[in-house]
């Protein structure tokens, strides 16, 4: 209140000082003909009437034309006016002065209001892209109050939702705390309203005709319009999220039922082929009088299934437990050539008609990695690359570095894969609906490859031709790189 006692003074004070500047100026320094007068005192009400307001400019025109007629239209130094002519152009003057004051004020105010849309506008742009970048509903509904104040430059905002009857805060506390049962009441409210008194905004939120809740400001001034928008925003920023909510809930439950159906198809086939089997061999053995050479061959089919259900029962595991993050990788230096060199034991019946060629760098340093996951990896692949090429093909397999990192690839001179298929082939129980030639799996190798390479910190990918081979390319990071 001191302050803006002060600053009217001060206009009043510079009021009377340019007026009596001009009288003085054009008295003892410049003796200058009325109408030049006139218009001196006019530019300074016209500026007074542009920055300070009308009420200001109407008493300086009041004052000028006193100082007009007393010093400087004949008889001066008195107020008394001899020429009719004079006394027409004071009227004029005066009537020029009030008028330019009223237009130079209503532009005064047009811009005033033109910088205050512009700046309300701005107010509901930060707010609408702070909110419409959160999608989640919990995540948004926090943020709300912080994205408000940060926005409008409120010193404190109170978010209340009907749907969960929960309290959001933003700010200072209230001086008084406001019960559930008020922001119900404020939430019913009909307008939005506002109180100098407490310096309040109200805004209730509505979702068509039904209440949704309510948000209260304090200390910020906004329009009626920009509040009501600043209210439709917080509500289309909660619907959006909601929808974006169910339509993630209802594409993960399609997902959840594909993968399900993908999974049962592929395991109930996987377990039916070596079960069938083993039954048709052991009832075999146990129902006719055969040769030792066909039971052992018998017995080498039983063995070879029972081995079948073991992997797919250990690919089941693997992929259960790197999905629910289970899996703790013991990371420690490792020879990448060690690794391989144990993979392609594991899969020296199916490499009995594939050359294996195997290209490392002399200067290959160590890898950190999980010797036991790690080997699973380059076991998939190079089974992979087995079943999917024909016979006598050769199959590659190389690491070269690159960065802080390895990047081993094992090529094939196989199928190849289609284009539109590479970003699916790492996708839980896919399998290629053109796949050739037909061979058994669940479709979890690769889910499982990717999972254990990126829990190593790495990446693997893919580079097809179909009918010129595939490349699956993976990363580990150097060891001397992890120690440092």
């Amino acid at each position: 209140m001191n302050s803006k006692r002060f600053i009217t003074a001060a206009r009043w004070l510079g009021i009377l000082s340019g007026l009596a500047i001009i009288t003085a100026f054009f008295r003892t320094v410049i003796h200058a003909n009325p109408t030049t007068v006139a218009l001196s005192f006019l530019l300074l009400i016209l500026f007074i009437a542009a920055n300070w307001g009308l009420r200001y400019a109407i008493v300086s025109s009041l004052i000028a034309t006193a100082c007009y007629n007393f010093f400087f239209l004949p008889p001066v130094d008195t107020f008394t006016v001899s020429d009719p002519q004079n006394i027409l152009a004071l009227a004029v003057f005066l009537i020029t002065s009030v008028f330019a004051s009223r237009s130079s004020n209503r532009i005064r105010m047009e811009s005033d209001d033109a910088r205050k849309r512009q700046a309300e506008l701005e107010v509901l742009y930060r707010l609408g892209r702070g909110l419409l970048q959160t999608d989640e509903i919990i995540p948004l509904t926090n943020a709300i109050p912080a994205a408000i104040e940060a926005a409008s430059g409120a010193h404190s905002v109170v978010f209340y939702l009907l749907d969960n009857d929960s309290v959001y805060r933003s700010g200072p506390d209230w001086p008084a705390a406001l019960s559930t049962s008020q922001l119900q009441e404020l939430s019913n409210s009909p307008a939005v309203t506002f109180s100098p008194a407490s310096d309040e905004s109200v805004i209730p939120l509505r979702t068509g005709v039904r209440p949704r809740g309510v948000v209260i400001l304090r200390g910020v001034r906004l329009s009626t319009q920009t509040l009501e928008a600043l209210g439709g925003l917080v509500s289309i920023s909660l619907d959006r999220a909601r929808a974006v909510s169910e339509l993630t809930r209802a594409e993960a439950s399609r997902e959840s039922e594909r993968l399900r159906g993908w999974m049962m198809d592929s395991i109930t086939h996987e377990l039916r082929t070596p079960l069938t089997s083993i039954k048709a061999s052991v009832t075999t053995l146990l129902t006719a009088q055969l040769p030792p050479a066909s039971s052992r061959e018998l017995l080498t089919i039983i063995d070879e299934e029972a081995d079948r259900l073991n992997r797919l029962v250990a690919e089941a595991v693997d992929m259960a437990q790197l999905d629910s993050q289970e899996v703790r990788m013991n990371l420690t230096p490792q020879g990448l050539g060690e690794m391989m060199q144990k993979a392609i034991g594991e899969n020296e019946t199916l490499l009995e008609n594939h050359p294996i060629e195997v290209r490392l760098p002399t200067t290959l340093p160590r890898v950190m990695a999980d010797p036991i996951w790690m080997e699973k990896v380059l076991d998939n692949l190079i089974e992979n690359a087995a079943k999917y090429s024909n016979p006598d093909t050769p199959i590659f397999i190389s690491a070269e570095i690159s960065g802080g990192f390895v990047a081993c690839s094992v090529a094939d001179r196989g199928f190849g894969i289609d284009p539109m298929e590479q970003s699916l082939i790492f996708d839980k129980f896919y399998r290629s609906p053109n796949r050739r030639p037909v061979s058994s799996g669940t479709g979890m190798g690769l889910a499982i490859c990717r999972a254990i390479v990126e829990a190593h910190g790495g990446q693997i990918w893919v580079t097809s031709q179909p009918g010129q081979g595939s490349v699956f390319t993976f990363t580990l990071a150097v060891a001397q790189r992890q120690r440092g």
